[in-house]
């Protein structure tokens, strides 16, 4: 890590001639400092990383000596793949962003014979620009003020506004000023000094590199959240979720402020974690789900004190980011919430996979244009709740209180498992979760693997069988391999819950790093004694 002063020197135990990695985990050795500051290799104790290491030269040797390179510390090596991923990210939509002048001269997206799906480039923020009306000059069009009607004079019809929560609206309408500007600087220069495109691919770039900013923050995040494992956050900055996801729509933006979040309550500031915690709301509504693993184990840790400071400073941020919106413009706000209660099941949920292959109707029935679906949002409401009571029990009787991002990952996946709306990007939710509760390199990069995979069907889905695409079916088994690869994730953690000897982090002596004033804290419930230390590989 940068700023280190003095090196510190790999060691392994003795081994004969031929090179076997340790059957422990093994750490690097910090001179001066407590077992807990050691840091851990991950080419002795992940078989992923060691085999990946063959490229430079194999796995750190026995005497390798760390920490005097005064520039490629891990964070920026991190930072540097991460920055890979992004570009490779960007370059996969890139076929959706060309153009074409249609019969006045005029430069449009060509999004012509269905490109987008064809060529699995598609992004929402290409047709935002017109369809939440961004497109507007000026100061016209400002999200939550304009309106317009949906499907007028048919069955249905609608008043529309933006539908997204307050600092995702106001972070799409600033992108799209930007690019407007831009826009006109690039035609009124007579050099052409100022290369241009169609509004939207513009304001898709301008609103690429703000996302880009936020997907690095994310990153930076993690390696702070994990300092004794630093390099498990390559995870996450080599997931192929970042390349299929980054640019789809604009989740980035929440992954960013809810692992700073966490890793200011890793740093004891609950305020702080709490404000951003808020922000992250204003953003996206599941940072909001992180408060409710807080407040668990506050609550059994004897620190509850804490937990409602953040709980406190998260409703305060929301508030004062989403009052003068709802007070100015109450319709435009509560579009979010009403568009979330009148759709239907997504076809990426379960709901749709088993009205699907079994011919139920549904809940509800066949919808009409515009109707409430009134039991599947019951219905999807109380799976929630009662996934989170079952995390609550869990939480209070495990052994030893669980680790905090153990009890986030699991209330997420709750979230999306049950939820009625499963939008591709929403697994990047759990890229950061995952690599802080499930620290094993193997079942969480096969689950990134599969996940990004459910793009090419999904894509073929959308084109559809008169295109020479797919029907629904083949999409949907691969949402349930999705599912799966998911409930194998939970299953890790809930073995590393129930038997804390099984858990990388607290196999090396660690008690939640992550955890903030919960990090060595007296547990009031444990009721077994601590079990032996074994081997999570």
């Amino acid at each position: 890590m940068a700023g280190e002063a003095e090196p510190a020197v790999a060691r392994l135990p003795a081994q004969p001639a031929v090179a076997r990695l340790p059957t422990q985990p093994a750490v690097v050795r910090l001179p001066a400092q407590p077992a807990v500051a050691q840091r851990v290799v991950p080419s002795w104790t992940d078989p992923v990383p060691a085999l990946a290491s063959r490229i430079v030269g194999g796995p750190l040797g026995r005497h390798a000596v760390l920490g005097r390179h005064w520039f490629w510390t891990p964070l920026r090596v991190v930072l540097l793949f991460a920055t890979i991923t992004l570009a490779w990210g960007w370059l996969v939509k890139a076929p959706c962003l060309q153009t074409y002048r249609d019969s006045a001269g005029a430069l449009q997206v060509d999004w012509r014979e269905s490109r987008q799906y064809l060529a699995m480039c598609y992004s929402d923020t290409v047709p935002l620009y017109t369809a939440e009306r961004l497109d507007h000059a000026g100061l016209a069009g400002f999200p939550y003020a304009t309106s317009w009607v949906e499907h007028q004079g048919e069955p249905g019809e609608q008043v529309r506004y933006m539908e997204y929560p307050v600092l995702t609206g106001l972070y799409q309408w600033v992108a799209a000023k930007l690019a407007q500007t831009w826009v006109a600087i690039g035609n009124s220069s007579a050099n052409g000094w100022l290369p241009s495109s169609a509004p939207a691919i513009v304001y898709f770039d301008i609103s690429a590199v703000g996302l880009t900013a936020a997907w690095l923050g994310t990153v930076w995040a993690l390696v702070r959240l994990s300092r004794r494992r630093p390099w498990d956050a390559a995870l996450a900055a080599l997931s192929p979720l970042v390349v299929v996801h980054a640019f789809t729509n604009f989740d980035v933006l929440a992954t960013v402020l809810a692992t700073t979040g966490l890793l200011a309550w890793a740093r004891r500031r609950p305020v702080l974690a709490g404000v951003l915690l808020g922000l992250g709301t204003a953003t996206k509504f599941y940072p909001l789900f992180l408060l409710f693993p807080i407040l668990l184990l506050c609550l059994r840790a004897g620190r509850l004190r804490a937990g409602l400071q953040a709980t406190a400073a998260a409703a305060l941020a929301w508030a004062v980011v989403n009052l003068p919106v709802a007070v100015l413009f109450p319709s435009g706000w509560a579009e979010f919430f009403c568009l979330n209660i009148r759709r239907g099941a997504d076809p990426d949920t379960l709901y749709t996979v088993v009205s699907t292959f079994t011919g139920w109707p549904g809940f509800d029935g066949v919808l009409r244009p515009g109707q409430i679906p009134v039991t599947l949002n019951l219905v999807s409401m109380m799976l929630f709740l009662l996934a989170c009571a079952a995390i609550g029990a869990v939480a209070w009787a495990a052994p030893r209180r669980p680790r905090l991002a153990h009890l986030c990952f699991l209330v997420v996946c709750a979230f999306l498992l049950v939820n009625k709306v499963w939008s591709p990007q929403y697994s990047l939710w759990l890229v950061p979760l995952a690599v802080l509760a499930v620290p094993r390199w193997k079942p969480v990069l096969a689950w990134m693997i599969v996940d990004a995979l459910v793009w090419v069907p999904r894509m073929a889905y959308y084109l559809g069988p008169e295109q020479k695409g797919l029907p629904i079916e083949p999409f949907l088994g691969a949402v349930l391999i999705r599912d799966v690869a998911v409930l194998l994730l939970v299953g890790l953690v809930l073995r590393d819950i129930w038997r804390p000897g099984c858990d990388p982090i607290r196999v090396s002596g660690e008690d939640d790093p992550h955890g903030g004033v919960l990090d060595g804290a007296p547990d009031a419930r444990r009721t077994l004694p601590a079990e032996p230390a074994i081997s999570p590989q």
